[in-house]
């Protein structure tokens, strides 16, 4: 298996990762019924996956430095399929709660250890395109969870059906979990372990023909030292690029539009089974605008891609707005959701896991995507938590919110950010650290 191959078993991730994002939105209603939710609780319901994306995002990254990506990888996969079971048959509020907690801890960890897996073992000239695999994932992971509860709400019948959308999640869990035991170590975390020869094992599988020089430019890169620690003082530069971009990803609302689109079309007076099928159109833009973002990402570049994007996210989620604020224009919601979706996807959304796999050095690349990640993930929970609330008092004012949050994003990433388009890591984390000591 070459590094294409072993790139997409790790990318899987994503799948499971935008699967558990999007399937919930399929379910909310059958929450609220079954389990007599006011809208503050089904935020709790919905937001609890995402303290547990919170403590995966912080824990796994440390652990993945000291036993392997690719190892709690496999804890990652087991823990995708016992939420899908747990979650399916949850027998009461705090069960589910529970069950989507560990869920949570799955993707907070897939946002940390995929990214960093791929972002080792890929070539520097295709490192954008192959851990954007990552993203092409999760976006066909949304796909499909919109795709599943379309066929499912048509398929069957009663009030069970919100539990077979959960348990579908369970297919491709047990695929991913059986495919990991087929791709190698990261050679790079094993040359930082000392494990040499092991490195050049996985060096061959990849099919590099020197691995003694590779392993030695690991070496002198500073990959040998496994006692480094992120710190301000050293990281400086990387950690603000790191939180900045993670925030900006979900002051966006992306997340929040995700994980209750088919509230947001009910709430604009669309049925049940016309929001399914809206949720679909979504998904599918979704899917097109980051195939085309990961044609470009080592073209145009990280920095230009999230420029442009920021420019259609901020202009289509004012046009939301205005038709929540107005109640006038509903048939053009379904259409600026779509170019909010289709901006997000081919910036944001293919930019953020690349990016924060590239700016910190080898010896803290899993702790520093895990700040991100958590940066990312807390967000994400305080949003979601409170989205509902603030919709239920004003349908158009979060997106008031985010659209004056992307034109921040814009202005910051044009004077702060640097590019890292086809650029080594070792070369990367000398500028970086470098600006860092200034």
């Amino acid at each position: 298996m070459n590094s294409l191959g072993i790139a997409i078993v790790a990318s899987l991730a994503g799948l499971l990762f935008g699967f558990d994002t999007a399937v919930i939105s399929g379910v909310t209603h059958s929450l609220r019924e079954v389990f007599h939710l006011s809208a503050d609780k089904l935020g709790l319901a919905v937001s609890s996956a995402l303290w547990g994306t919170l403590c995966g995002a912080l824990f796994m990254g440390k652990l993945g430095d000291r036993y392997g990506t690719r190892d709690m990888l496999k804890v990652v996969g087991a823990f995708y399929l016992i939420s899908a079971i747990g979650c399916s048959m949850a027998w009461s509020l705090p069960s589910f709660i529970g069950f989507r907690f560990i869920g949570g801890i799955a993707v907070g960890g897939s946002s940390v250890l995929a990214p960093v897996y791929i972002s080792e073992i890929a070539p520097a000239q295709r490192r954008g395109a192959l851990v954007g695999l990552f993203q092409f994932n999760i976006v066909l992971g949304i796909l499909l969870a919109y795709l599943s509860n379309f066929a499912l709400a048509v398929l069957l019948a009663g009030s069970e059906v919100w539990r077979w959308k959960l348990l579908s999640g369970a297919v491709p869990a047990a695929i991913f979990f059986g495919l990991l035991f087929a791709i190698p170590q990261s050679p790079r975390w094993l040359v930082v372990k000392g494990r040499f020869s092991e490195a050049a094992a996985a060096l061959s599988r990849l099919r590099i023909e020197d691995a003694a020089a590779q392993i030695l430019v690991y070496q002198r890169a500073g990959a040998a030292t496994d006692s480094a620690t992120l710190s301000w003082r050293a990281h400086r530069r990387p950690i603000l690029l790191a939180i900045c971009l993670a925030l900006f990803n979900q002051l966006s609302g992306i997340n929040a539009v995700l994980y209750y689109l088919n509230d947001i079309f009910r709430d604009a007076g669309y049925s049940a089974m016309t929001a399914d099928l809206q949720s679909v159109a979504v998904g599918a833009a979704n899917f097109i605008a980051t195939v085309a973002a990961l044609l470009l990402i080592d073209r145009l570049g990280r920095k230009t891609l999230l420029l442009i994007g920021a420019v259609g996210t901020a202009l289509a989620l004012a046009g939301v707005a205005f038709v929540m604020a107005s109640g006038t224009g509903k048939a053009w919601l379904l259409w600026l959701l779509i170019a909010f979706i289709t901006s997000f996807s081919f910036s944001q959304g293919a930019v953020i896991w690349v990016y924060l796999s590239e700016i910190f050095p080898s010896e803290v690349r899993s702790r520093g995507q895990g700040l991100g990640s958590a940066t990312h993930w807390f967000a994400n929970a305080v949003i979601s938590r409170y989205f509902p609330v603030v919709a239920a008092a004003s349908a158009s004012l979060p997106f008031v919110f985010f659209s004056a949050c992307t034109v921040l994003q814009f202005v910051v990433v044009l004077t702060l950010f640097p590019e890292t388009k086809r650029t080594s890591l070792e070369r990367l984390s000398e500028t970086l650290e470098g600006a860092s000591a200034q």
